[in-house]
């Protein structure tokens, strides 16, 4: 039964992987059309979350579904079963995520932004630190699960603190731009829900890892100080 069913399990895992992929190239894309301004990118890049990596999501439950009733798995290769769902719950977010962020950039597109520059109120250079903080972190999460590295998944855990302490300090340098030009507060709200969901990006990165350690270890981390 073991030989049967490792030709399987290296299916989900390398589906998993390419899921991955697709959501990291999704986010640089999402970014990219918030620093270019470009609006047809970041509408591809809703068009691509709900039509690729929503089915991919869905194909990849069904698959694990199918093995686990097909094949009884028990210990490790069950351990496994279970990460991916809960990994493939996690990464569908992330995508989700993704596509908010470009939407807060056709919401900011519908804004006078020739008016903005005038201003001195182009800012989302500001989180660019914040995004390549999240996307090591994404990259890191892809890494530790396909390989089962325990070591970088504590790595990626670690690096969350940092991204909470970028967005914490973006939302208080937003909140005092607002005060000095409350006109351009609904901009301003906008990119702060770009730090937000970077945020929750580096959260569900936080969260596969855990689930990392789970399935290398059988040990869960959650609510644990690591």
């Amino acid at each position: 039964m073991t030989r049967l069913i490792q030709p399987e399990i290296e299916k989900v895992k390398n589906r998993t992987g390419e899921i991955g992929t697709l959501i990291e190239e999704n986010l640089q894309r999402a970014i990219k059309s918030l620093l270019t301004r470009d609006a047809d990118l970041a509408r591809e890049v809703v068009r691509f979350d709900k039509q690729e990596i929503d089915r991919l999501e869905i194909a990849l439950e069904e698959q694990c579904l199918r093995i686990m009733a097909l094949h009884h798995p028990v210990a490790g290769d069950l351990r496994f079963l279970v990460t991916v769902l809960k990994v493939n719950g996690d990464l569908e977010r992330i995508g989700d995520l993704v596509a908010k962020i470009a939407d807060k950039v056709l919401q900011i597109d519908a804004l006078k932004i020739d008016q903005l520059r005038a201003n001195g109120l182009m800012l989302p250079e500001m989180l660019e630190a914040m995004y390549e903080k999240t996307l090591i972190m994404l990259r890191w999460t892809m890494e530790a699960f396909l390989n089962g590295d325990v070591d970088t998944a504590y790595k990626v855990c670690v690096t969350d603190d940092a991204v909470d302490t970028d967005k914490r300090a973006i939302r208080e340098e937003l909140e005092e731009i607002i005060v000095g030009n409350p006109a351009q507060h609904v901009y301003l709200a906008k990119l702060l829900g770009v730090a937000r969901s970077l945020e929750r990006i580096a959260d569900h990165c936080t969260n596969i890892c855990e689930d990392v350690i789970y399935m290398a270890q059988g040990e869960i981390v959650r609510h644990q100080p690591l």
